[in-house]
Order: structure tokens, then C-alpha cells, then sequence
């Protein structure tokens, strides 16, 4: 055998060891993800509870069915930027929920709305009325901080729901979890409201074969070489 030919082995050896470490990288993510998904799955499955009936543990309480009331404080709305839908640019409007005898306010994700520039939205066109009864599943709000995007008079343009967005945006106490409404997701009279997570187990398992395939042309094409190799030797 030449010395190009196992080098050739030896590279093909290597390829093979990585690729099929890949494909089982993409395996454990995969089941990774589908223990995930069942979590997630049993949480959404849950009855709902009122939003101050949440649990103070961040995982038991995220994705956990809620209900709040109040009034909401559209003066004081957030238009989160650049939601695509379907491909559609858009934004989503983020609406504090103030409770009755409570300082503490409930932000709600009342859903996407299309707008050409991906944050230009008539705000007042998508009013819902003053009584907030929403259904919905609690998210969690980042305690990271971030740099406002913009604002103006008319809005309050952020890209990220965050503290630290909230304390430059609302001047009063908001609530570490927010609502997620769930509902209508055609709707032409509101927001389209956010459509459930998907609990799929994603590309993990095709990737994975491709890279097992991959694995497995490195191997066959440096067997091909070798036996190509010998036969010209022995004629």
C-alpha cells in the first residue's frame, strides 16, 4: 500500500470517528429535547390557575396555564419588534394588566400584528377594551438587561422583553412571569394570539443520519481506494 493511499486511510479513519460522534451528539439532542417536550407537554396539559396562584419555583410556573383579570393600561403598552408570521413582518403587543388593589402589574402578550417595518403599528386600532379577562400560559422575564431599541410618542418599541426594558418603559412594579394569551389565531378584530409550542423532536434524527451516512461513505470510499489499489498491483 502507498503512503498516499494510507494517508488517505487514516484521514478517512479520523472523518469517520468524528462523524459518527456527531451523529450521536445529534441523538442525545435529540432525546434531550423530547424529555423537554414532556415536561412542557404536562405543563400545558395543567389546569389553569389564577396568575397569583403561580408556584414561586421558575420551572414549576413556566408554560403553567393562567387566567388574570384587571383593566388593561394600553398607555403603557410595548410593541415587541421584528415578529415575523408566516413570513409576514410584524410586532407583538405587550399590555400591562393592572389588578385591582394590587401595585403590581401583569404584563400580557396579546399577539402578532403585521406591520411593514417590522415595529410601526396604530397601537389603538388593536384595543380590546378596558376589562382584561385572559386565558394563557406563563413566560418568564429575563432579568438581563438590554438597550432599548427606540421610542417615540406614540410608541414604546423594544425588541426583547427584559427588566430592564420594563423599568426604562413601565413606572410601576411589573410581575417577574408574563401571560402568553392563547386563543384565535386568525383573528382579524385583534392580535393573532401566539399558537401553542411546538412539541415536535425537531431535525436531531435526520441530522443525525446524515452524518452517520457520512461515516459510512468515508469508510466505503477508503475500502474502494484500497481495493482499487491492490488490484492495479497485482495486474
Amino acid at each position: 500500500m502507498s503512503l498516499r493511499t494510507r494517508v488517505f486511510c487514516i484521514l478517512a479513519l479520523l472523518a469517520t470517528v468524528v462523524f459518527v460522534r456527531l451523529g450521536f451528539w445529534q441523538l442525545s439532542r435529540r432525546h434531550e429535547r423530547l424529555a423537554r417536550n414532556a415536561i412542557v407537554g404536562a405543563q400545558l396539559r395543567s389546569a389553569p390557575v389564577p396568575f397569583s396562584a403561580l408556584p414561586h419555583d421558575t420551572a414549576e410556573a413556566h408554560y403553567r396555564p393562567v387566567h388574570v383579570e384587571g383593566r388593561f393600561d394600553y398607555e403603557h403598552e410595548l410593541v415587541l419588534a421584528n415578529r415575523s408570521r408566516h413570513g409576514s413582518p410584524g410586532a407583538e403587543l405587550i399590555t400591562p394588566v393592572r389588578i385591582a388593589g394590587r401595585d403590581t402589574a401583569v404584563l400580557v402578550n396579546r399577539g402578532w400584528v403585521y406591520s411593514p417595518d417590522g415595529g410601526t403599528v396604530d397601537r389603538a386600532r388593536w384595543r380590546e377594551g378596558d376589562s382584561a379577562i385572559v386565558t394563557g400560559y406563563a413566560e418568564l422575564v429575563p432579568s438581563i438587561d438590554t438597550t432599548a431599541a427606540g421610542t417615540s410618542r406614540d410608541r414604546q418599541l423594544v425588541r426583547r422583553i427584559t427588566s430592564g426594558e420594563l423599568l426604562r418603559h413601565i413606572p410601576y412594579p411589573v410581575a417577574p412571569r408574563y401571560v402568553v394569551s392563547i386563543g384565535d389565531t386568525a383573528s382579524l378584530t385583534h392580535p393573532v394570539r401566539r399558537a401553542l409550542p411546538e412539541l415536535d423532536d425537531g431535525p436531531h434524527a435526520r441530522y443525525a443520519v446524515q452524518w452517520f451516512a457520512f461515516a459510512a461513505i468515508a469508510i466505503v470510499g477508503a475500502g474502494m481506494i484500497v481495493v482499487r489499489e491492490r488490484r492495479d498491483e497485482a495486474e
